[in-house]
């Protein structure tokens, strides 16, 4: 059974959230068009930070998304995390509070900017500091990954539904790994390889990348996050692994414990893998490991 705040009922809220969502997949597809043409550049780039570029279509999807939530739900008793809050104010709500909406109006920015169609919005509901629910709307292909708690799906705007598909591999050597294309370091490089996994896809937004093992389309992703350098953060896994985790998948730290949301600076370092197995999870991450020791691969420095 599907718990939520009191006063709010599941199917009315998925309802209400298909329809924010697809909203905010019009905003992102205008600026994403815009961009096209160069001339609008440097109107609709608002920051051209490197590390952490935002554009003005961040900043329109993350007002809608949090207008919608509270103008429909004024009397809830739940948190609205934003990414682009946090940039203005990392102290702008109660990140402990037991129903947290964890926002990322645009994950996967530098690829918008590119045009490589590979961007996604986020939206989870975390419960105790542990995703619950979530979607991940990803315009350029008309998708739109649900979970309730229970299960997963995906619609289209013409309420197409996307089954999922999860072909499970027994070894490395026989799984797809999906990776990021704009996070790159040299440790990941070097545990990738040495893997030898049976090929390896590179894509940006971690949204896209767990649609892609929800397709088929790959069976593993790998995170790895050197100290001093940048991370992943809370808004960026949150969706994604509700998502996965309800389709029957896991996404964990490596010594295979789920992720946990709320920490001050709202970061999730180390090793973090997503499978398409739960049941076969751990056994992945106990490779991981392994691969770690037996190639003197050192993630502490």
């Amino acid at each position: 059974m599907v718990h939520l705040p009191n006063g709010v009922d599941i199917h009315n809220l998925i309802n209400d959230l298909r329809n924010f969502s697809w909203e905010a997949a019009d905003t992102l597809l205008y600026y994403g068009e815009k961009l096209k043409d160069s001339k609008h550049n440097s109107n609709i780039i608002k920051s051209k930070d490197n590390q952490d570029p935002v554009t003005l279509a961040d900043l329109k999807v993350n007002e809608i998304i949090i207008q919608r939530i509270n103008e429909k739900y004024k009397n809830i008793n739940w948190e609205i995390l934003s990414e682009e809050n946090v940039k203005k104010d990392s102290q702008n709500c109660e990140i402990n509070s037991k129903w947290l909406w964890v926002l990322d109006p645009l994950d996967g920015t530098k690829d918008f900017i590119q045009g490589t169609g590979n961007y996604a919005m986020h939206l989870g509901l975390n419960k105790e500091q542990k995703s619950y629910l979530g979607l991940v709307l990803i315009p350029e292909k008309n998708e739109l990954w649900i979970s309730d708690s229970e299960k997963t799906w995906c619609e289209g705007r013409n309420k197409f539904k996307l089954e999922y598909n999860f072909y499970p591999k027994k070894t490395l050597e026989e799984m797809i790994i999906v990776t990021s294309k704009n996070h790159q370091n040299k440790t990941l490089k070097k545990l990738i390889e040495k893997a030898n996994f049976k090929e390896v896809v590179v894509m940006g937004s971690i949204g896209c990348k767990i649609a892609s093992i929800l397709r088929g389309e790959s069976d593993i992703y790998l995170s790895l996050s050197l100290p001093g350098e940048s991370c992943p953060k809370d808004w960026d896994f949150a969706a994604p692994a509700a998502i996965l985790k309800a389709a029957g998948g896991a996404i964990t730290d490596i010594d295979n414990k789920e992720l946990t949301y709320g920490s001050s600076n709202f970061e999730q370092r180390g090793i973090i893998i997503a499978s398409n197995n739960k049941k076969k999870h751990k056994n992945i991450c106990l490779k991981v490991k392994e691969l770690l020791k037996i190639n003197n691969i050192n993630i502490f420095s």
